[in-house]
């Protein structure tokens, strides 16, 4: 059994899909694991890292792609690399399920099964392998250094001969993996930090970590749909739900926002009305912008100075902190498998609740 590592050709991705460590594991299991020269070179893991954990080199996409029974990526794979991966083999990727039919459909039509990291299941037996939750954790950080970076002050409160300088004051609109992560960060820098949620849940996690939790009465068991994941809001419920930022947003210097809704455009959050009520030289950060926005002004990829409040639309996160974004991808990926492959063997089974949940296109049919 052939596992195959391209280099990524995605823009801005630096990420390799599986880190020596990973790979190495999966080569004392008995596994061939094969990975394209400079694969890991952007992302900190030099090729002779991966000859030491006996991990065989292969020139170019072509050797990568062309001869094994397993491909496993970060980003969904171009037009020119379906191409090249050969028939009835199977790819491991984050594939964007439902928004590339062309791709799913030319992956059909080359009999490669595929499976999507995006639709691991959010059970016990999968924590393991989630690929969002461990990247959205690698976001949530960044998101603070990139937010803390713009914002014309510093997070903790310092005392210096020139007097004391005041806290500045964090807020994260959603507390699930990423935002969890943000909260963590800010306080490590020194913020004081609040947070918001619709999700039960989330009010203790956000106070276990020393966060405020603002709008407790908003707060309702019913907002929480299958996977732990908040619901779309009704009309009523978002009303209130933006009611209750606008009176808490005009007060802080730092906003991060993360709430997403799973197959739908993220919920705006922060209109511009909230933007002019903001302390000048105020952030916000959306890490929500390339599904819509949290934010009505923030643009995917672009800075965005509107009623003198700074707006970040940071694209792909996770890839500006390769290494470890890497390593806990490559794990990701290494559960996976392990979970895939049975005495040496593949073993894709549709009634498997990991592996029917997450196969997107099969026997030559596009499933999801």
């Amino acid at each position: 059994m052939r596992i195959s590592v391209p280099t990524e050709t995605a823009s801005r991705e630096q990420r390799v899909a599986l880190p020596p460590d990973s790979a190495g594991r999966l080569v004392k299991s008995g596994l061939e694991v094969v990975v394209q020269r400079g694969a890991g070179q952007r992302a900190g893991f030099r090729d002779d890292a991966y000859v030491s954990a006996g991990v065989k080199l292969v020139a170019n996409a072509r050797e990568a792609l062309s001869s094994s029974q397993i491909v496993v990526k970060v980003q969904p794979p171009s037009a020119d690399e379906i191409a090249l991966i050969a028939e009835g083999s199977t790819l491991v990727s984050l594939l964007r399920p439902g928004q590339h039919q062309e791709m799913a459909a030319a992956l059909a039509q080359r009999r490669v099964s595929a499976l999507a990291l995006e639709l691991v299941p959010r059970i016990t037996r999968a924590q393991s392998m989630d690929v969002l939750s461990s990247q959205s954790t690698v976001a949530g950080y960044k998101a603070v250094l990139i937010g803390a970076a713009e914002l014309g002050k510093f997070l903790p409160m310092l005392t210096t001969a020139a007097g004391n300088i005041s806290p500045a004051r964090v807020f994260v609109i959603g507390a699930g993996v990423s935002g969890l992560q943000a909260i963590a960060t800010a306080r490590r820098l020194g913020g004081v930090v609040s947070a918001f949620d619709v999700r039960p849940a989330a009010r203790e996690q956000v106070q276990s970590l020393g966060a405020s939790f603002v709008a407790t009465e908003l707060v309702s068991a019913s907002a929480e749909a299958a996977g732990g994941y908040a619901r779309a809001q009704t009309d009523e419920e978002q009303q209130r739900t933006l009611a209750a930022i606008a009176a808490h947003i005009k007060d802080v210097d730092l906003v991060i926002t993360t709430a997403q809704v799973p197959g739908r455009r993220a919920p705006t959050l922060i209109t511009t009305d909230m933007v002019r009520t903001m302390r000048a030289g105020a952030v916000i950060v959306d890490l929500a912008v390339e599904t819509g926005g949290n934010c009505e002004l923030s643009k995917m990829g672009e800075t965005v100075h509107a009623h003198d409040v700074t707006i970040l639309g940071p694209v792909n996160l996770p890839s500006t902190v390769a290494f470890h974004a890497s390593q806990m991808f490559g794990r990701n990926i290494l559960a996976l498998l392990q979970h895939l492959v049975k005495d040496g063997a593949l073993a894709l089974e549709p009634t498997d609740e990991i592996t029917g949940a997450m196969l997107v296109v099969h026997d030559g049919r596009v499933l999801k």
